[in-house]
């Protein structure tokens, strides 16, 4: 029995319309893209910690190239750059920042135990993946160091999951980590190859291939030499920023199993991972006295269970006679006190240079005034978080960017699955990813296809029966 010609004619019809839904958004999805900002947050080891700082080693660690803490024994690296191919699901990923371990101080003052691990990539391909980082480390018993690039430290669980199809930002979460042969060597001999690691965690953003810019018609001519030099002496800040972590061990009491609370930024702050940054300065800077007032936007509330209830805001600047104070307006316990004194920093090297002014990480000393603000948490000349300004004195200067943590990925009710029922990589929905509603109209009008020919068959067989 055959369909008549006017409902096949139909049927093609609404499938020119089904291709025409879905092509598109395919062609988009399968497009290579950029990834562009993000985070990784891993602890490495977290009984390797706790190693380095118990009785035994007696050690420390420090954080580099403005990696964080996140969580009680996370470490954060931040600036994602890399690749990521939604139609066969390639992933590459590397992140900015390192961790610093010491331990078993010697004699001499060397320690036995000298680690560090630093820019850690992700690379995923073919349902594989595994981490490498940089590695430096002094060998246990000969006290030989070596130095690696890249080196493939830990291989990555990813059983039953799908990578390919995601939009922005992608996300894995919990990926469990084990230790290759390679990283043994690396890790200085302190674990054997097959050890479990800690799980990684990680978040980036990424972006389709930009389209061809169009020249502008008429660029804007650079101002002359003298018209910089004139806007350099008439001592208006341009725009300004500083960069002020508070203390990284007040954050982690604040998130921690203790404080288990939050911090909260508003007013324009960013955070930046190991800092927070108050934009938008305004105010005056003389670059003859090397001196400096200037007022910031933002604040940030830290609060906890323990009943912490804190909030830095209306952030001042003053530098003079290579000297520098950060200002705050402190409210805790239902009471604001203003331009409060917090902390003092060396600014001896703050001349301009091409319009900008910049001071990065000078060491902060907690005042008497900020002792009392944080209620005598810490007594007055506590070491603080370092202090970074940046002062543009041209119109034409621009400030150093942050550390890029990219978005945050929005959990969702239900992982996405593939047409296998493996778990995919669950990445937010983006304009131009195939949706659930290009798959349901897709569905629909194969149904009403269906339907057509359906009908046009039984409406034949009852003009012949």
């Amino acid at each position: 029995m055959q369909s008549s010609p006017s409902a096949r004619a139909l049927c093609v019809a609404l499938f020119a319309v089904l291709l025409g839904a879905l092509l598109p958004a395919t062609a988009a999805q399968a497009a290579g893209r950029t990834v562009q900002g993000g985070r990784l947050d891993w602890g490495i080891k977290s009984s390797f910690q706790s190693y380095v700082t118990g009785s035994i080693a007696q050690g420390s660690w420090s954080l580099d190239g403005g990696a964080a803490t996140v969580g009680g024994s996370q470490f954060r690296f931040h600036s994602a750059t890399g690749s990521y191919d939604p139609a066969n699901g390639a992933f590459t990923a590397g992140f900015s920042g390192g961790v610093h371990f010491v331990g078993h101080r010697q004699d001499d003052g060397t320690n036995q135990l000298d680690l560090i691990i630093s820019r850690p990539t992700i690379r995923i391909s073919g349902g594989a993946g595994t981490l490498y980082a940089d590695m430096v480390s002094k060998e246990r018993g000969s006290g030989r160091v070596t130095s690696s690039s890249q080196v493939p430290l830990a291989t990555l669980g990813l059983s039953g999951i799908d990578m390919r199809g995601g939009s922005t930002p992608v996300a894995l979460t919990g990926i469990p980590a084990t230790l290759t042969s390679q990283g043994a060597s690396a890790f200085a001999g302190y674990y054997a190859a097959g050890t479990p690691l800690d799980p990684v965690s990680l978040s980036v953003d990424t972006e389709a291939p930009a389209a061809a810019k169009q020249p502008s018609r008429s660029a804007e001519p650079s101002p002359s030499p003298s018209a910089t030099k004139k806007k350099e002496s008439a001592g208006r800040v341009e725009d300004a920023a500083v960069d002020w972590g508070v203390r990284r061990t007040f954050r982690e009491y604040v998130t921690g199993s203790i404080g288990r609370g939050k911090w909260t930024l508003s007013g324009g702050a960013q955070d930046g991972g190991a800092l927070f940054r108050f934009p938008q300065g305004t105010g005056t800077y003389d670059a003859g006295k090397k001196k400096l007032d200037a007022a910031f936007a933002g604040s940030v509330r830290f609060t906890g269970a323990d009943g912490l209830d804190l909030e830095l805001a209306g952030f001042a600047a003053r530098v003079a006679s290579g000297k520098g104070t950060l200002l705050a307006d402190v409210t805790s316990g239902g009471t604001t006190d203003k331009g409060v004194p917090l902390v003092t920093f060396a600014a001896k090297d703050f001349t301009p240079e091409d319009g900008l002014a910049v001071l990065t990480e000078a060491p902060a000393t907690l005042t008497a005034d900020g002792a009392k603000a944080f209620g005598s948490l810490y007594k007055a000349g506590t070491a603080m978080d370092p202090v970074s300004l940046a002062v543009a004195v041209d119109a034409t200067a621009e400030l150093p960017a942050l550390p890029d943590l990219g978005s945050e990925a929005e959990p969702s009710a239900a992982p996405a699955t593939t047409a296998a029922g493996t778990p995919a990589a669950q990445p937010a929905a983006e304009s131009g990813s195939l949706t659930p509603y290009a798959v349901g109209g897709g569905a629909a009008l194969v149904a009403a296809c269906a339907a057509v020919l359906y009908a046009a068959r039984r409406r034949r067989g009852a003009r012949n029966g």
